[in-house]
């Protein structure tokens, strides 16, 4: 379910929707700069306050250009705000054209402030990776 979706002037955009399966997606696309980051992550943070939903599916897969490249604005405000707001698992997708990004090369482990991240260069992988973890969560595994 499309939940927001906030356009920028040169076409990129960032969605936010609830899956079916339980989760947040946010997909960027285009040539996302820092201020389209900042208000995207910070729609995050108003939808999380209200829906409380510990699993997020970060989509890059049709981002263009660079990523986000505040490391230290996600560490010290936005990871807090959010495990504050009941977000446990991040399952964090790389552009297409790219192996890395900015947070697979900065984030050496999967514990980042409260939050389990993994990286993956698929959504496929990604969206398995949420449902186990979502099996773990409801002691099912």
């Amino acid at each position: 379910m499309l939940l927001n979706s906030l356009p920028d002037i040169d076409g990129s955009r960032c969605t936010l929707s609830l899956e079916p399966e339980g989760w947040l997606r946010a997909t960027w696309r285009g040539f996302v700069d820092m201020s389209e980051a900042l208000r995207g992550a910070d729609n995050y943070l108003k939808t999380l306050a209200e829906l409380r939903c510990p699993y997020l599916l970060n989509d890059n897969v049709e981002l263009r250009g660079p990523w986000f490249d505040s490391i230290e604005w996600l560490e010290r405000v936005w990871v807090p705000q959010s495990v504050g707001m009941g977000l446990r698992y991040v399952a964090h997708v790389v552009q297409a054209d790219s192996l890395s990004d900015t947070i697979t090369t900065h984030f050496n482990g999967s514990q980042v402030g409260g939050l389990e991240l993994q990286i993956f260069q698929r959504v496929p992988e990604a969206e398995a990776w949420l449902l186990h973890c979502q099996m773990v969560a409801a002691g099912v595994e």
